[in-house]
């Protein structure tokens, strides 16, 4: 499992709360509202590149100089593409919704709701009108990336084994730790992965991240005990194939359903970005973000 440091440095946390200056209430953070009605969210699922016979190579000059130093200091070529292919995509799919090049989307890092320190969610720069936030996770082969009308975090974590179950299981919230203890031996790490995921996507949403003790809150299963998730935020488990969990947190109820569509894979290499980009953007030219609301139709078109 992650620990603050190691989650930095899968490159996960993407988020944009241009309007969610979160405060402390009860064992979860209230954001400041959003607008009325459900949150708008599309899910998007990256899998590991494969190298093409064609030689065609992934659009990574899309990238600025950070994200390109980031991959380069990978000690393993896998997580390097891995981080690479999910950050092409993550630049795709945001150009798309605002209707801008790759290149010319821009983070900044907000600060900490909590302590106030400058390493809270990245941030578009400058920010849209309405808001567009998205969130962006990616472990062992596979990538998830949301954009969404409110602050919203994912996450996705490869099944852990026994024994980095059992290591993490002492972080828990107590009522978490109560479930696992209960859950039969053979469906421990599965269940444990699952709790962590959303765990992970809601410490996300709310903007601390790991800075946050992974105890303070219960992201269990509700049921008679006294242990209740905390107020004001959903946290779904999403499914993101058999050996990975995974999970979204938004403010608020989302819209329904909430489908995790898999990115076609021409989507990250050199020379897409104008036929991906340009008729998402016509699509959607007048549309309240998230645009890439539009994103969904193409995929059926382009997929088929």
């Amino acid at each position: 499992m992650t620990n603050r440091h190691a989650a930095r440095d899968r490159g996960e946390d993407q988020a944009v709360p241009l309007h969610s200056n979160s405060t402390s209430h009860g064992t979860g953070f209230a954001p400041r509202s959003v607008g009325d009605g459900p949150v708008a969210v599309d899910l998007w699922l990256v899998r590991y590149p494969t190298r093409h016979s064609t030689g065609r190579r992934l659009a990574v000059a899309e990238l600025d100089a950070q994200e390109r130093t980031r991959a380069d200091s990978f000690l393993r070529p896998r997580d390097a593409l891995l981080y690479t292919a999910a950050h092409i995509a993550l630049r795709r799919l945001l150009a798309a919704a605002l209707g801008l090049t790759p290149e010319d989307v821009s983070y900044v890092r907000e600060s900490c709701p909590g302590c106030g320190r400058p390493h809270g969610r990245p941030a578009l720069r400058p920010g849209p009108s309405p808001a567009l936030h998205f969130s962006l996770s990616h472990s062992s082969g596979r990538a998830l990336v949301a954009l969404a009308t409110a602050p919203v975090g994912v996450d996705i974590q490869r099944t852990p084994s026994a024994a980095a179950t059992e290591a993490c299981v002492r972080l828990l919230h107590p009522g978490e730790r109560a479930e696992l203890e209960a859950t039969p031996q053979d469906r421990r790490g599965a269940a444990f992965g699952q709790l962590w995921a959303r765990k992970e996507a809601y410490l996300k949403g709310i903007g601390t991240g790991l800075e946050r003790p992974a105890h303070a809150d219960y992201l269990g299963t509700p049921g008679p005990g006294p242990w209740r998730r905390p107020p004001h935020w959903t946290v779904l488990d999403l499914f993101a194939g058999p050996a990975h969990a995974a999970a979204v947190a938004v403010p608020g109820t989302p819209a329904q359903p909430l489908p995790v569509r898999p990115l076609p894979p021409e989507w990250l290499y050199e020379g897409a970005a104008a036929r991906v980009v340009a008729p998402i953007t016509r699509r959607t030219e007048g549309r309240c973000p998230p645009r890439a609301a539009g994103v969904q139709q193409t995929v059926k078109e382009t997929s088929t």
